[in-house]
């Protein structure tokens, strides 16, 4: 398997970490003048959806300020079939990650301030001390990310949370956002140019390949091991990215027991309920041939 972090050797950090990503790890509970509408006017920019907040980190206790997603703002649209979220104009998966430009703790937004004593001794040794550049600089302006700066600090957040002792749930999403970039990131380079940018979608397609099935990977072991809510998801929630994941890694007997296990689901919602049936024909057809 490549190296899923490679890169990170810039910063000081031990690349090699993410060798056994699941390996070692402490199992935690749970308008112009004519008065017409411009094409530029009509569709906003990126960076009309984003917003400076100030966040504490919990290493260093320094307060800085960081790029998010403005509330209600961007327009959701329908989602992958692995629930990948999207929206209009912007790509919301680039901002879910936050940096401290003091000490470098980096993670994604639902992790950044849930950290233990025993896990900020093992970041400061592990992360802090080893930093030779601060991942983020301090700002006090919106910063726009391009694919590949938000593809590393997502490798950044996973690198803290294998050094830390994550939750096996939380490597595994960290795994998937970084997939879900690299996925956006092919969708921009095909809309540029299939032809002229093929040899970097395949580079890409071969690391997304490669985070894809860690994702995957991984929760299907923290099933066995963590309870619900699991990054965020509801039991249901989980079974359907489960089940999504696994058709998209052309395992459609493994992807059609969990679908068939919610679609006969007391508890599952109406919506898991309707994308499961949706599942269920792909399957069919994917079987039949």
């Amino acid at each position: 398997m490549d190296n899923l972090l490679s890169g990170l050797g810039k910063f000081g950090l031990d690349e090699n970490v993410a060798n056994n990503i699941y390996g070692e790890e402490s199992v935690t509970a749970k308008q112009n003048d004519g008065g017409d509408i411009t094409r530029e006017a009509a569709e906003p920019k990126e960076k009309d959806y984003l917003l400076l907040k100030s966040i504490r980190c919990p290493v260093c206790d320094n307060v800085f300020r960081t790029t998010m997603i403005k509330s209600g703002r961007a327009k959701r649209k329908e989602p992958d079939m692995d629930l990948r979220p999207r929206f209009e104009n912007v790509d919301t998966n680039k901002y879910d990650v936050a940096s401290c430009p003091k000490c470098g703790y980096t993670a994604i937004h639902r992790y950044f301030p849930h950290l233990s004593s025993l896990q900020i001794k093992l970041i400061n040794e592990g992360v802090c001390s080893k930093f030779k550049t601060a991942p983020v600089k301090a700002t006090e302006t919106v910063e726009v990310l391009d694919y590949d700066t938000a593809i590393e600090r997502f490798k950044l957040a996973l690198y803290t949370t294998i050094v830390k002792k994550g939750a096996t749930s939380e490597k595994a999403y960290a795994c998937l956002k970084i997939a879900w970039l690299l996925r956006g990131k092919m969708e921009e380079l095909a809309a540029e140019g299939a032809d002229k940018n093929k040899e970097a979608i395949d580079a890409c397609r071969k690391e997304y390949d490669s985070f894809y099935q860690q994702a995957f990977d991984g929760y299907v072991k923290a099933m066995s091991s963590e309870n619900y809510p699991m990054s965020g998801m509801d039991q249901s929630t989980v079974d359907l990215l489960i089940a999504a994941m696994a058709y998209n890694l052309g395992k459609y007997d493994y992807s059609s027991r969990f679908i068939s296990s919610l679609i006969v689901s007391r508890t599952a919602s109406a919506n898991v309920k309707k994308r499961a049936h949706d599942m269920k024909d792909m399957i069919l057809e994917k079987l039949k041939k």
